[in-house]
């Protein structure tokens, strides 16, 4: 079990940020931390890994204080029994996938849980390459065997998936997913990605400014407005069209671009603005792509 409260004031990439958080994870919890950039979604990670110090706050993890500002405790990463999984991986690249493995193993731990990381991870055949010698996916498949051979108490995972294309990271999110589910450890995940955060997450804490604005699970925090039965759509603004007659809007929505036939109220966008866009019927007909 994980409970957080900290505080820390932030440069920020748009200004001065306080970062001002409370967050309780029950164990064996996937909790996914989601925002936009800039809102404090890493930082918090490295707080609880002990990279990065609160100004004032407490960590306490399985009954186990990690840091108190009160108390002067601020425990070492070392000494926190986590297993970090970052977006480049960081691996070592003199040395073989099992030595990589093998470095992160504690004192007291068997060598035969090497070869269950391995198997686990689908690494068995590739245990005596070398990282460079490996696709994006086999090295992140490296990295979270590694975190898993400190034998952590929490597994931190930090955008581990954003740099690799769409079929390998739904792949992996599968394997991340059963991995999670066979060893019930309590894990904290930064994402931006919404879809990953539905698929993966116990829970999910949004993050905006510095704070939590909602918490719960995915599927009641993101279904928002659902009491008028209309759908409400984040779009960004990419160009605004009159030719005397009809007015037309063109809007970015994920990663599909829309044209859209807008009233007089929509003379004043511009491009860049985010717009919620409000469809006045939906009538959806569904079909599966192959």
């Amino acid at each position: 079990m994980i409970q957080m409260h900290v505080r820390k004031h932030l440069a920020g990439v748009n200004g001065p940020l306080t970062l001002d958080c409370q967050l309780h994870i029950h164990a064996g919890e996937l909790a996914a931390l989601f925002g936009e950039s800039g809102a404090g979604k890493t930082t918090l990670l490295r707080m609880l890994a002990g990279l990065s110090t609160p100004d004032e706050g407490r960590i306490e993890v399985d009954g186990t204080v990690w840091f108190d500002s009160l108390q002067k405790i601020n425990l070492k990463p070392q000494q926190r029994r986590i297993g970090y999984v970052f977006q480049d991986q960081a691996l070592f690249p003199h040395l073989s996938v099992r030595d990589n493995l093998a470095f992160a193993l504690p004192k007291h731990a068997v060598a035969a849980y090497i070869d269950e990381l391995l198997v686990m991870t689908g690494l068995i055949n590739l245990q005596q390459r070398r990282p460079d010698t490996l696709s994006g996916g086999q090295r992140q498949r490296v990295a979270l065997a590694r975190a898993l051979a400190r034998q952590p108490a929490v597994l931190l995972l930090d955008e581990p998936l954003s740099a690799l294309d769409s079929a390998t990271r739904l792949t992996l999110q599968d394997e991340i997913r059963r991995i999670h589910n066979a060893l019930g450890i309590t894990a904290v995940m930064v994402s931006h990605d919404l879809p990953e955060v539905f698929k993966l997450a116990d829970k999910v804490f949004v993050l905006k400014d510095g704070i939590i604005h909602r918490e719960g699970l995915p599927s009641a925090v993101f279904a928002e407005r659902q009491g008028d039965g209309r759908m409400h759509l984040p779009a960004e603004v990419l160009e605004n069209h009159t030719d005397g007659i009809t007015h037309t809007v063109t809007v970015l929505i994920g990663n599909q671009i829309l044209r859209i036939i807008a009233g007089d109220d929509a003379t004043a966008l511009r491009s860049g603005d985010r717009i919620l866009l409000q469809p006045k019927s939906f009538s959806p007909m569904l079909s599966k792509l192959h």
